[in-house]
């Protein structure tokens, strides 16, 4: 958490608040969080700086500024970022790791407890804005062509479990743990299949589940879990949770069957299934 959905969300938000505003100062109050330069060097790549557009790539959030760089922010498990107006009148939340002061008087803060995400500023973008610091991502499946083709491409460069293949930020960018479980029921497929056993039309209904499953997610601004760490711009919950269908449920009806959803242990991690409706 975020996932793909969670941080389109959260793009859609910045495309409609902060889009065509300057970015006045930055503060940075976390070092591990501008890990990747210098804070100095950070905030004045910042400062004076009017935000062009907001992109993403998988679970990345690229914003093109108006000298043509790009300030990047991965959210990674615990992050979150939130516009508050009234900026400086406003108390920071604890965590509160880099704050960058707008030119109509709000802040965009990046709050994050557990200090895995982070935020870096780079020249080095491609045409198409992307960010060459992005070039190792697989396919995007809310931007880029996913079909069949494709899918069986991707399982057959793999020996492993079909899940563990989905998490592969390498194979498809912005799948994590919940919705890895949830396009897995989706085409009905177990999490733990190996990859070199998915047949062609398995790939299809693969294909066709995971922009499925992220579109419909994006629609209801993403998940928000128990522990609320998830939020929206302005501090808002998502929708989706109230619609998994596997993913959180061990011991609850499968929707489709009402079989007892079972949880796993792949690579590790817990995983969701229906052990009768996914083969």
């Amino acid at each position: 958490m975020p996932e793909l959905p969670e941080v389109e969300t959260v793009r859609l938000d910045l495309v409609r608040d902060v889009v065509g505003r300057t970015i006045v100062a930055a503060d940075v109050t976390g070092r591990r969080t501008v890990r990747r330069q210098d804070p100095a060097a950070f905030t004045a790549a910042l400062a004076s700086r009017r935000v062009e557009s907001v992109g993403r790539h998988g679970k990345y959030l690229f914003a093109r500024l108006d000298d043509a760089s790009a300030l990047v922010a991965h959210l990674r498990m615990s992050g979150s970022l939130q516009l508050v107006a009234g900026g400086a009148g406003v108390g920071r939340e604890p965590h509160t790791h880099v704050v960058l002061a707008l030119d109509d008087g709000s802040e965009l803060r990046f709050v994050d407890p557990r200090t895995f995400g982070e935020l870096f500023v780079t020249a080095d973008v491609a045409p198409d804005g992307r960010p060459h610091a992005l070039a190792a991502l697989g396919v995007d499946p809310l931007l880029d062509p996913l079909d069949a083709s494709i899918v069986r491409e991707l399982v057959g460069r793999r020996r492993t479990a079909l899940k563990a293949m989905l998490l592969d930020q390498r194979a498809i960018a912005g799948v994590g743990n919940i919705y890895g479980d949830e396009i897995c029921f989706r085409a009905r497929l177990r999490p733990d299949r190996r990859t070199e056993s998915v047949s062609a039309g398995e790939a299809s209904r693969l294909a066709g589940a995971v922009v499925d499953v992220l579109t419909e997610a994006v629609a209801a601004r993403g998940s928000t879990l128990r522990d609320a760490r998830y939020r929206d711009l302005r501090g808002g919950h998502g929708e989706y949770q109230h619609r998994h269908a596997v993913y959180g449920r061990a011991g609850e009806p499968c929707p489709r069957c009402g079989r007892a959803v079972e949880r796993v242990r792949i690579a590790g991690r817990s995983s969701f299934l229906c052990p009768a409706c996914q083969r």
